[in-house]
């Protein structure tokens, strides 16, 4: 939509919502953060490498992860590079499994279902459109979701929602209540911070020696 809007004028000025990445949707290489010309608008692409971190926080054990998108979208396809590339360097193996409509959800879900340790799925509109149906096959396999907004987290009913650092309702089974993976992570992450300081004082203590 916002590709045929971007090729019918120059002139008229177009904003966009919710628009993932806007150098991948006008296919613009080397997108800096700016289209220029008569295209704005607002992003809700995710904090990717934050929710890939979160992966391995509240599932540390996670040796495979499962990557389920529609190939159809473009934005996702970026998002699961990115995701792939940063989990990969950490030495996770990652599987794609795409769906190029709604009528291959199911079959591919199962497949992701069934050999992974972890099912990631980004801001994805069919995905979106599918919750339901990804939901339960995930729940019946007792595989996590993490996902990359809070509508098909809750449109799934059940895991963990990675966004900006925090956990949420989502889909699958496994680890704790929200509520606890929530006040689980802020409390490492404050444990963290105290070890940070505390080791930051004994080095200045030992310079001032």
């Amino acid at each position: 939509m916002l590709q045929a809007a971007y090729n019918a004028t120059a002139e008229i000025p177009i904003l966009g919502t919710s628009v993932t990445e806007y150098g991948v949707a006008l296919g613009i290489d080397s997108f800096s953060g700016t289209v220029g010309g008569n295209v704005s608008g607002t992003s809700d692409l995710a904090p990717l490498t934050e929710q890939a971190d979160m992966i391995l926080e509240l599932l540390p054990e996670t040796k495979t992860v499962g990557l389920l998108y529609c190939s159809a979208e473009p934005n996702s396809e970026y998002q699961v590079q990115v995701v792939e590339e940063y989990l990969t360097g950490k030495g996770i193996t990652c599987t794609r499994y795409s769906f190029s409509d709604s009528n291959d959800v199911a079959a591919v879900t199962t497949k992701a279902a069934a050999d992974s340790d972890v099912i990631y799925i980004p801001t994805d509109n069919t995905a979106a459109s599918c919750t339901e149906t990804i939901g339960s096959i995930v729940l019946n396999a007792k595989t996590p979701v993490v996902a990359g907004e809070k509508g098909i987290c809750t449109g799934c009913g059940g895991v963990h929602h990675a966004a900006a650092g925090r956990a949420e309702p989502v889909a699958g089974a496994g680890p704790p209540e929200p509520d606890a993976a929530g006040r689980g992570f802020r409390h490492r992450h404050r444990r963290q911070r105290r070890r940070k300081e505390h080791h930051a004082e004994r080095h200045l203590r030992h310079l001032a020696a």
